[in-house]
């Protein structure tokens, strides 16, 4: 079992910047692809991110390119999401996911082992 937690939330004004962790623990942490996902209440959860296990192949969701950058230190067990020019259209509760075996694809399905989430709520 992996357990994953999310920290770094919290409010900000529109343009602002926040960086959110995810930090893994109880399996290997090294070997498996990473991502983030989003959800506001009423929406379904979406992706924002994902980053495989050496770092060499990363995706992001159109609406977060050239603003977010995802990163994984394998040593401290730490996946990142460095959150700049922040829109309010961001605000969401975002969770990390470590990708199932063999899955290729972006969505909820294709994840396992969910964090708690954390609230990140831009102002306008």
């Amino acid at each position: 079992q992996l357990q994953l937690v999310e920290s770094g939330g919290g409010l900000v004004q529109a343009g602002g910047s926040l960086r959110l962790s995810c930090a893994a623990s109880g399996r290997t942490f090294r070997t498996y692809t990473m991502g983030w996902f989003r959800q506001v209440p009423g929406k379904e959860r979406e992706f924002v991110a994902d980053i495989s296990w050496s770092g060499g192949s990363i995706y992001y969701a159109d609406s977060v390119k050239g603003r977010f950058t995802i990163s994984r230190d394998n040593a401290k067990n730490t996946m990142y999401l460095q959150m700049n020019s922040l829109k309010p259209e961001d605000t969401a509760v975002y969770y990390c996911a470590v990708k199932r075996l063999g899955r290729t694809g972006s969505v909820v399905a294709d994840y396992e082992y969910w964090g708690q989430g954390t609230q990140v709520t831009v102002s306008s």
